[in-house]
């Protein structure tokens, strides 16, 4: 252990952070001491293989980060599972269903013509942003012009939004829960060939010789606490688009685990 004072660390995107505050909030109300550390994620996740961070909130396991933690998998303790999130491809529903279905169905020339071919992602390290680049190759999409493109939250979500606006055929590489399912109408693309990993239990981690640093109240919480795609989704909504503040939207939640 490099610090005595618990170091915690976030992804640096809304849903992590709104998930990660119930917690924090708790660690507050009983007096846990801690310093939070938020990155990207290949920079969060490397900071806790070097010890610099002893507890993630949380790991998206097995697929999205679980090769982030290979290394250090022995020497890790697994707490409770914070949501159960998993990555898709998704198109507007005013994409016609009966023409586009699947990935596969990209592939059509009559539907191919008629997509924005940039695909526009978040930042490089996401599960997402890996899975996507490696669809791209393998159903040979790029041969038609499609091409991944790396960006903030703000960049994918605004895109769909704008392409929303226009109704132009767009495809977005997106997960559950994220804030823009509240609002539109977004069907998941069947991916046959199974290149968006599976579902992933959004997993509280520790350093298991990290663990006497939290008091016992603690440790008991992060066994327990439990808070579902639906309510990460309706958190981040409004931490995003009503622009609340991320730790007074998940004081009401917090009352449900008291």
């Amino acid at each position: 252990m490099k610090h005595k004072i618990l170091q915690i660390g976030q992804i640096d995107l809304s849903f992590h952070k709104v998930a990660a505050a119930v917690v924090l909030n708790y660690f507050d109300s009983i007096g846990q001491q801690y310093q939070l550390h938020t990155a990207p994620h290949e920079e969060l996740f490397k900071e806790y293989r070097e010890g610099k961070i002893d507890l993630v909130l949380g790991a998206w396991l097995p697929s999205s980060h679980g090769k982030y933690i290979e290394t250090v998998a022995k020497t890790t303790v697994k707490f409770s599972t914070l949501y159960n999130p998993f990555c898709i491809w998704g198109v507007p529903d005013y994409v016609p269903k009966t023409l586009v279905s699947s990935i596969n169905d990209i592939l059509k020339p009559a539907n191919a013509e008629k997509f924005n071919k940039t695909i526009q992602g978040i930042n490089e390290g996401a599960g997402i942003s890996r899975f996507s680049r490696n669809i791209i190759k393998n159903y040979g999409l790029d041969t038609l012009g499609f091409k991944f493109k790396n960006g903030t939250i703000q960049d994918c979500t605004n895109a769909f939004i704008e392409a929303h606006k226009r109704k132009e055929w767009v495809i977005i590489p997106l997960w559950k829960p994220q804030f823009l399912f509240y609002s539109y109408s977004i069907r998941a693309l069947e991916e046959p060939r199974g290149l968006l990993g599976t579902v992933d239990n959004a997993t509280i981690i520790m350093h298991k010789n990290a663990v006497v640093k939290l008091k016992p109240k603690a440790l008991k919480f992060i066994k327990k606490i439990k808070l579902g795609n639906q309510m990460v989704t309706d958190l981040d909504y409004q931490y995003q688009v009503l622009e609340k503040d991320v730790f007074e939207i998940s004081k009401d939640i917090l009352k449900i685990w008291n």
